[in-house]
């Protein structure tokens, strides 16, 4: 690098890139922390939880939540994300690829989605009728989110299929149609801000999420040329029809 003259030996930018990266690594860290305090503040005060109370959970100013957040929906996807990753995290640790059944892999899956929400009701409360979300581009961030599911959806069972192409935009319809399902069903069975305890009993609910996924996957697998016999291993079950 020239300088008035002379040349250094160091790389343009290697200093600033070092400095740009332990930022990045801060500015991550403290955002995970503000989700967790978010996580707290909602199991303790509900789904109309301010971003004040976030704050205060963290013990922070809440101009410092806004430095690390754009706004209210940029916290909302947040604690979206956290919850997909939980909830994917705890599957994958739970369930084996190679050898479960499809219902197995399905029930498995409804199982621990139900566990999460049991565990954070009035987070699931929250993502399905926040305050912090009234903005134009819902459908662009619930596009994203649903995209970005499918395509890891699809790298995950994609080499599992024997012979069998998996079709990214087939899989983002099928996410689309389970999410819908899901959070309706959810949001019935926890109400948005029921005292008592669930009408329908846990393992009831898990059975019957179960059912409602494996019907959309066989309805999906036969639209697309395909059936499905969910008491064989995924890498098995679809077949050309």
């Amino acid at each position: 690098m020239t300088q008035r003259g002379r040349t250094t030996e160091r790389a343009p930018g290697e200093r600033v890139d070092a400095r740009t990266e332990r930022w990045r690594a801060h500015r991550r860290k403290v955002r995970a922390e503000f989700v967790d305090a978010a996580f707290r503040a909602l199991d303790k005060f509900g789904p109309e939880v301010s971003m004040g109370d976030i704050a205060k959970e963290a013990g922070a100013a809440k101009p410092k939540l806004y430095r690390h957040f754009e706004d209210k929906a940029d916290l909302y996807d947040a604690i979206v994300d956290r919850v997909r990753d939980m909830l994917w995290g705890r599957v994958v640790s739970t369930i084996d690829l190679a050898n479960d059944t499809a219902r197995e892999l399905i029930g498995r899956t409804a199982a621990e989605y139900v566990l999460v929400v049991v565990e954070h009701p009035n987070v699931f409360r929250f993502i399905l009728h926040s305050h912090f979300t009234r903005r134009a581009s819902e459908s662009d961030r619930a596009l994203h989110t649903a995209r970005q599911s499918a395509r890891r959806a699809a790298e995950l069972f994609g080499g599992l299929l024997d012979d069998v192409s998996v079709d990214v935009e087939s899989v983002e319809l099928l996410n689309y149609s389970i999410f819908g399902a899901v959070a309706s069903a959810t949001d019935w069975w926890l109400g948005v801000n029921r005292l008592r305890e669930p009408t329908m009993p846990a393992e009831d609910f898990i059975a019957y999420l179960a059912e409602i996924v494996a019907a959309l996957a066989t309805a999906n697998a036969r639209r697309t040329g395909f059936t499905v016999d969910t008491d064989l291993p995924m890498h098995l079950a679809f077949r050309p029809a």
